[in-house]
């Protein structure tokens, strides 16, 4: 994966990061706003603002993991390894593997898949020449694998 591209992904991450820092933000007025005023209103309002808290809080423990370099569960192909596809209707695709959906670059959803994606997971470990099968939301595929260049 080229410099540009990271930096794209964690510019990403970042704003992400700012993102999720300013509705929290938001959500802790919200709730003191509640309490000062003395009028609790629904409690499962209250509940619900509490587990978007926690939700909100996992997210960017997650995303400064990433931007920190941290230990990563991503399993399957190395960030940047190309994959060429025969798809089942005849037609060959080229693909790049990212290693978290932020990288992909707009514009390039349809040509780029995560290493732990179900694709990334049945391509990892296979050679060309084989026939490998992946579940889709329309159901099990099959293609064969052309070719996989792992990344510089």
């Amino acid at each position: 994966m080229g410099g540009e591209e990271s930096a794209v992904g964690r510019a990403r991450l970042t704003e992400e990061i700012r993102t999720l820092r300013a509705r929290r933000q938001q959500l802790v007025d919200e709730l003191r706003q509640g309490d000062e005023s003395g009028d609790r209103g629904d409690a499962a309002q209250e509940l619900q603002g509490g587990d978007e808290l926690v939700a909100i809080d996992d997210r960017i423990a997650e995303l400064e993991e990433i931007l920190a370099g941290g230990p990563s569960d991503v399993r399957g192909l190395a960030a940047g390894t190309e994959v060429t596809l025969r798809l089942p209707d005849g037609a060959t695709q080229a693909y790049r593997v990212v290693a978290i959906p932020e990288e992909i670059p707009d514009g390039e959803e349809d040509t780029t898949f995560t290493s732990d994606s179900p694709l990334g997971l049945a391509v990892a470990g296979s050679r060309p020449g084989e026939m490998i099968g992946f579940p889709t939301p329309e159901g099990k595929t099959s293609v064969e694998v052309v070719s996989i260049r792992p990344p510089d």
